[in-house]
């Protein structure tokens, strides 16, 4: 059967085995870009296996029946290929971007990827690059505190593990616990390949038939268990290695499926994005070197931050200072202005990311495990255009920036006391 694009210009197929796939195709460009979509990351792990999906990522580099871990980069380079792979609390994705020409040739390498054997020999050469990985990230405030936030906002729960996972948790993974995690989520009814590109539908559907149509069927995973937040108190850290103090207020967020995600993009970026009010009422003002607002948000939770990064004896001047941006914003909410500015900001990213198949990829990947669907630039815009001060006046009496909420402080004082 001939499938041709459907209204929203993306077409769908679900093979025998149960791998969808989503093709946009992409008649004006010269390439194509293409990935497969694992559902699978730092929350579906059990807390003793933190880390194995991030570690399963680097494994699927390391070996298949058919290609050793040199053959996959030779072939990958041969093509001049964009590549790569990245794991998150939720998805594990592998993509490259490839001349037309070559398109065939790399997703033949992706699939191949999927069908890991988890190399034996190379599991432990491969565990103490993590452990190296873990070790340097233990230097970096920006990553203890967006794991500190985790921690304190979601314990108990999966999401609060690392997505690197612990030294604990990976020096004691084996190889054996590595491959029977990969069985259970590297299977269709838990994956997605997805396509953008100077591509044929048919074609594709036809390829990905021939390489992946006889990957055994599996069943669905479960359905993922619901965090319950806890957005009041404080949670500090005193780290002396670090220089400065990071500070954060954590505030009751939409989902990354609430209708009201895009107003909630919209008023972070006018309070902590480009030309915003933390940047010319705290950052020009001398208070702090980087401030910021934004939304982290999962399939069934999410939260509002504001966070900086200040001198340790300054922590209370910029905690002071974010407060009175919020309390103003709660009060007078924001202009028509500001609003055009983020709108047209949006505008042009999404405009001209949609013109290379590479960046559309990236823009399907969240739309397709999120809401289950892409959706078109035309959707994405139209869900922007729709953001009014108004809108975002709604916003805050729904998710609003005051009241109780989380205070996070990690650096080299003992702060708040």
């Amino acid at each position: 059967m001939t499938k041709k694009p459907g209204a929203n210009g993306f077409v769908e197929h679900t093979l025998a085995n149960g791998l969808k796939i989503v093709i946009e195709p992409m008649p004006h460009a010269s390439s194509a870009a293409g990935g497969f979509l694992v559902r699978t990351g730092a929350r579906d792990e059990d807390s003793h296996l933190a880390g194995v999906s991030h570690f399963l990522e680097h494994m699927c580099f390391k070996g298949t029946a058919h290609r050793d871990w040199k053959q996959i980069t030779n072939e990958f380079d041969d093509m001049g290929s964009t590549y790569n792979a990245y794991t998150s609390k939720e998805r594990t994705v592998y993509f490259g971007w490839v001349r037309t020409d070559d398109f065939e040739r790399q997703v033949e390498l992706l699939a191949d990827m999927m069908q890991s054997v988890v190399p034996p020999e190379e599991f432990e050469m491969e565990k103490k690059v993590i452990l190296e990985e873990i070790a340097m990230s233990e230097d970096s405030i920006e990553r203890k505190v967006y794991d500190l936030m985790h921690e304190a906002v979601y314990p108990g729960h999966p999401l609060s593990w690392p997505v690197l996972g612990t030294t604990a948790s990976v020096s004691g993974l084996t190889r054996d616990q590595l491959h029977g995690y990969f069985l259970d989520r590297y299977h269709p009814a838990n994956m997605v390949l997805m396509v953008a590109g100077a591509v044929e539908p048919n074609s594709v559907i036809e390829m990905a038939d021939r390489l992946c149509g006889q990957w055994p069927v599996r069943a669905p995973r479960p359905a993922r268990h619901r965090p319950k937040a806890e957005l009041s108190g404080v949670r500090k850290v005193v780290a002396e290695r670090f220089q400065r103090q990071a500070i954060g207020l954590l505030y009751p967020g939409p989902s990354a499926l609430h209708e009201d995600r895009d107003n909630g993009d919209v008023l972070a970026s006018i309070l902590g994005g480009q030309n915003s009010r933390f940047f010319w009422n705290i950052i020009q003002a001398g208070v702090a070197a980087h401030v910021a607002a934004g939304r982290l948000d999962y399939c069934d939770d999410g939260m509002m931050i504001a966070f900086g990064f200040s001198e340790p004896d300054r922590c209370q001047q910029l905690l002071d200072a974010m407060r009175r941006e919020l309390d103003k914003v709660m009060k007078e909410g924001v202009t028509e202005d500001e609003v055009q500015r983020v709108k047209n900001r949006s505008r042009t990213g999404l405009a001209t990311e949609a013109e290379a198949p590479y960046y559309r990829l990236m823009q399907m990947i969240q739309d397709i495990d999120d809401f289950g669907r892409p959706r078109s630039v035309d959707e994405r815009l139209a869900a922007i255009d729709a953001v009014t001060p108004e809108s975002i006046r709604g916003y805050l009496q729904r998710w609003p920036l005051a009241g109780d909420c989380m205070l996070i402080s990690l650096g080299p004082r003992d702060w708040p006391t």
